[in-house]
């Protein structure tokens, strides 16, 4: 697929099998998300490239293409600026990958028949930037969402960079760099345990050191990355798939234990109890390399 640029717009071709509405469902789960701000159906946020903060108006017409604009004095003036914008997006909906196969098998699967026909169209929203993805993890650990949405709420506004525009204030996530510095005494009036602070201070310091990165996840196999991500402190089996789900893209990635999928198989099979774990296992057994999508639209039938 090629992007188009027009008048200082960029549009990207959107896959037939991508429904904005479908997405715009999920992102706007939240009213207390701060990365991004939906208005009457378009999204504007900041994207970061090479410490430059570039507001970002996103548009899609028909469900056939994705208007890129650019808002405030931030303009890329440079071609790989663009182009890292575009790569930005395209992984934040999971564009480059054809979701065929999984409607086919989607078809022939009783748990999924139904959300894969009423949220056609949904992408696995990702979260490209590691250290978020990791955090967000760590956050939302045995609380629920909407606490753990206050709590990222309240870190990014005490430690990340805004843009303002039209009178409002737009967010980046803090910088790994920026929280390696701290001590948990610095998160105190932050809501979290004194654990969850720690374990967010380590992982920065090991992004800052360069022992940990994106680049280096993605060089390895699903069972490495897996293992590599499980090392870290505060990082158990649930955390690492979350984020092998939506910053690595691993589509094998499956947080099975999660209590949103185990709520959603048992409301949609109609259970009188919880399923088991063996249950889960013996259900997802054609979901094969395509767990994360399946986790993903079963997470999505819940709200």
């Amino acid at each position: 697929m090629t992007c188009h640029e027009v008048n200082d717009e960029i549009m990207i071709p959107l896959p037939k099998e991508f429904d904005m509405n479908a997405n715009l469902g999920y992102l706007t789960r939240e009213k207390n998300e701060c990365m991004y701000e939906i208005e009457n159906g378009i999204i504007r946020r900041v994207i970061v490239i090479e410490e430059i903060c570039f507001l970002v108006q996103l548009t899609v017409i028909d469900n056939k293409q994705m208007i890129i604009q650019f808002l405030s004095d931030s303009r890329p003036t440079e071609k790989w600026q663009r182009e890292e914008i575009v790569k930005y997006i395209r992984e934040w909906f999971d564009l480059d990958n054809d979701l065929t196969p999984f409607y086919e098998m989607a078809k022939a699967d009783p748990l999924l028949t139904m959300p894969a026909k009423k949220f056609f169209g949904l992408r696995v929203i990702g979260i490209p930037d590691l250290f978020e993805a990791l955090c967000w993890g760590v956050l939302g650990q045995q609380i629920n969402l909407a606490f753990a949405y206050s709590l990222k709420k309240q870190f990014v506004e005490k430690f990340g960079d805004s843009i303002e525009w039209n009178g409002k204030k737009y967010w980046v996530f803090p910088s790994f760099e920026r929280i390696a510095m701290l001590t948990p005494a610095d998160l105190a009036d932050i809501k979290m345990t004194v654990k969850k602070s720690e374990y967010i201070i380590g992982i920065a310091k090991l992004m800052a050191s360069g022992e940990l990165s994106k680049g280096k996840l993605m060089k390895m196999n699903f069972k490495e990355a897996e293992k590599s991500l499980m090392k870290i402190r505060g990082i158990g089996p649930w955390t690492a798939n979350y984020v092998l789900m939506r910053c690595l893209r691993f589509p094998t990635a499956f947080p099975i234990d999660d209590v949103g999928l185990i709520n959603s198989i048992k409301t949609v099979k109609n259970m009188d109890r919880k399923p088991t774990k063996d249950e889960i296992l013996e259900l997802s057994t054609l979901w094969k390399n395509w767990e994360s999508y399946a986790t993903f639209y079963l997470w999505r039938v819940l709200y």
